[in-house]
This record gives C-alpha cells, sequence and structure tokens, in this order.
C-alpha cells in the first residue's frame, strides 16, 4: 500500500481480511502500536502491543494444541510438539501475518519504519499474536479460535514444512534425482539496513520456485517453500 501512515479508520480494512469485526475498536488500534510508536510519541510502553502478544501467544498455543490432539491422534507427545513448533514459530506466524497484509496497517515509530521493520518477521508475527489477543479479550476464545483455525492452522500438510523447507525440498527432490536443489540469488536491492534478497531454486535447470526475504536465508527458505507447494501440487 502506498500510504503506510494507516490510521484507525483504515484499519476497517484489517477487520474485513481478518473476517472480524470489533466491538473495542481501540483493541484493534492497541494490537498494531508497535513500541517505537510509543518510544516516539512519548506514551507508555504499557500502550504498545507487547501485552497483547503475551495474551495471544497463550491463546495460540491452546488452540494449536486442541486442534493438533484431536485431528492428529496417531502422533506421540514429541510429534505433536514439533509439529506445533513448526506451525507457531516465526516464519510460518510471518508469512500468515502477510496473507492479511499486516505490515501494512502497524503503527511503526519513524526510526523502525526506516530500518524496515514493517516487514521484519519478528515484528509482523509478533503483531499476529497481538492480534489473536485482541480478538481474544474483545470476542472471547471462540472467536479468537476461528480466527486461529482460519489463518494459522488451515493447510497444516504445507506449513509444517515452512520452518525448514530447504530440507524437506532437498528430501523430496533426492527421492528421484541424485542432484539436490540449487539456489541462485537473482536480485539484492535497498540499502545496508534494509536489504532485500531474491533467491530462485532449481533442479537440472528447471526453476521450480522464487522467494524474497531479508536474509539470503530467509528468501532460500521461500523459495523452497514455494518450490515444495509446486512439486506436491502437481
Amino acid at each position: 500500500m502506498k500510504n503506510h501512515n494507516r490510521n484507525a479508520e483504515n484499519l476497517h480494512e484489517l477487520e474485513e481480511k481478518a473476517g472480524y469485526v470489533f466491538r473495542d475498536f481501540s483493541l484493534l488500534v492497541n494490537a498494531m502500536r508497535h513500541s517505537s510508536y510509543c518510544n516516539e510519541h512519548h506514551m507508555s510502553r504499557q500502550l504498545s502491543n507487547e501485552r497483547l502478544e503475551f495474551l495471544g501467544d497463550a491463546v495460540l498455543e491452546t488452540v494449536s494444541s486442541d486442534f493438533l490432539y484431536r485431528n492428529y491422534p496417531d502422533l506421540s507427545e514429541g510429534e505433536l510438539s514439533r509439529l506445533r513448533a513448526s506451525l507457531v514459530c516465526e516464519p510460518t506466524l510471518a508469512y500468515d501475518a502477510r496473507t492479511l497484509s499486516l505490515g501494512d496497517f502497524l503503527l511503526l515509530g519513524n526510526g523502525e519504519e526506516s530500518t524496515g521493520g514493517r516487514n521484519r518477521d519478528s515484528v509482523i508475527s509478533d503483531a499476529c499474536e497481538a492480534l489473536i489477543g485482541a480478538i481474544f479479550l474483545d470476542g472471547g476464545f471462540e472467536a479468537a479460535k476461528t480466527f486461529i483455525l482460519a489463518f494459522i492452522m488451515d493447510d497444516v500438510e504445507h506449513k509444517q514444512l515452512f520452518n525448514d523447507s530447504k530440507t524437506a525440498l532437498q528430501e523430496l527432490v533426492q527421492k528421484t534425482d541424485e542432484e539436490g536443489p540449487v539456489y541462485t540469488l537473482v536480485e539484492e536491492s535497498g540499502p545496508d539496513h534494509n536489504k532485500s534478497f531474491t533467491v530462485r531454486v532449481t533442479v537440472k535447470g528447471s526453476v521450480l520456485g522464487q522467494g524474497t526475504g531479508r536474509t539470503k536465508k530467509a528468501a532460500e527458505q521461500n523459495a523452497a517453500y514455494e518450490a515444495i507447494r509446486k512439486l506436491q501440487d502437481a
């Protein structure tokens, strides 16, 4: 979005994307208010989204645990823990946040804005948890659960690969081909404090995926994830 200085009215668009309308709209504003914004506007840090993030993290753990327990009866405790970890880890939550364009709605300080905070995995994944916390406070457990099932616990088969897509792709490719995937950096842009990398992954010269990230490793993981999706949908 061209205008990143989102005001409260613009957040109604986020309500539409999330499928939830707040009764107490201030909770949504709070969920999008980063600590850097509070610092630059001389507001108490307690008014940032950190407390809502803490709450949302706990709600997310409960809902995801319940979902996996009920839907994967054959998995052991250790397997359930690993699966849950892959679904609620920072890269996966950041991926989920981007499906909502959550970064566009954040209230950031100018310093955080200028260093790429709006696209940083840690920032938008925290905001995703804060949004869960806000929905929980506003609409209760069922409302939060509905959001989590729709945006976090969907597509489990593919998302469980997201945390280490490169390893998963390597194993998938080597089942039929001794040659592994090749990752090529195709673009590097932005100043040193806000770099963006684009990587393409190929197998035997065929392009299977392309990904962008703030580090080469993140771009490679995103490219591998796209490749896995393509191979599994073929």
